[in-house]
């Protein structure tokens, strides 16, 4: 009976061990989010990706809409096609024109709409919709985008709550596009001139290959550390029991 009561807790303890693993291993709970690919420089421009995953078990997902924000309208949305889905896009007239290249205007994307041809985002998969967007602003530190999702099933989930800092993320947060500080080339590309330039920016490039390269090991060496931690800890919870148990066969 003793060797039974000791073996229960050897179990409870592992079962605890396990959970603490599966804790740390668990994704945080999936949003649409935008995330740009490479840098969104303030007075520049960028290519973003709204991420949308298929929350539901039973319905796919048919339709996306992302509304720009109406404080720092942008001159230039241009969608990239995406296989299987149909795009619309929504002009509005500003109060205030913007300036783009010496030039005046009067209107402004304000919505992207992409609708599925066909079945949608299936359930246990995700999608990613592409924007080139410019000028990005230089008095702001992120640009808020609130959409909507449309389900199968004509469930509508709105992911237009503003994060607040130092407040806990809302349940369904808007996709917030950070910027980074502003660049001296506003399109993103380098351009040499002369032969000394050109030397100087390959030089940099290697620089910034090297520092990125450093950063990506310490990186894998910080995550190897956990990983092993974690293993560490489990094994020595199992270690215990096991002590425990053997000891108490010795007595008995």
């Amino acid at each position: 009976m003793q060797i039974s009561r000791t073996a229960s807790r050897v179990t409870a303890a592992v079962a605890v061990a396990g959970a603490t693993v599966l804790a740390v291993s668990v994704p945080a709970f999936a949003h649409v989010t935008v995330q740009p690919e490479g840098a969104a420089a303030k007075g520049g421009y960028a290519t973003v990706d709204f991420k949308v995953p298929n929350e539901r078990d039973n319905a796919s997902t048919t339709k996306l809409e992302v509304n720009l924000p109406a404080d720092h309208p942008l001159a230039s949305v241009m969608p990239q096609p995406v296989p299987g889905w149909s795009v619309k896009v929504t002009k509005s007239k500003l109060d205030k024109p913007l300036t783009m290249h010496g030039e005046k205007i009067g209107e402004a994307v304000t919505k992207v709409t992409w609708t599925a041809d066909g079945k949608g985002i299936q359930p246990g998969y995700f999608q990613k919709f592409p924007l080139s967007l410019g000028a990005l602003p230089e008095d702001a530190d992120q640009l808020v985008f609130k959409a909507i999702q449309t389900y199968s099933n004509k469930e509508v989930v709105r992911w237009i709550e503003v994060p607040q800092e130092g407040q806990d993320e809302p349940e369904n947060p808007a996709p917030t596009l950070e910027l980074s500080a502003a660049t001296d080339d506003h399109h993103g590309t380098a351009a040499a001139a002369g032969d000394d330039d050109a030397k100087g920016g390959a030089d940099d490039d290697a620089a910034d290959a090297h520092q990125e390269a450093a950063a990506d090991s310490d990186g894998g060496t910080d995550t190897t550390a956990r990983v092993l931690g974690i293993v560490g800890i489990v094994i020595g919870v199992a270690g215990v029991a096991y002590g425990v148990l053997a000891g108490r066969r010795r007595t008995a």
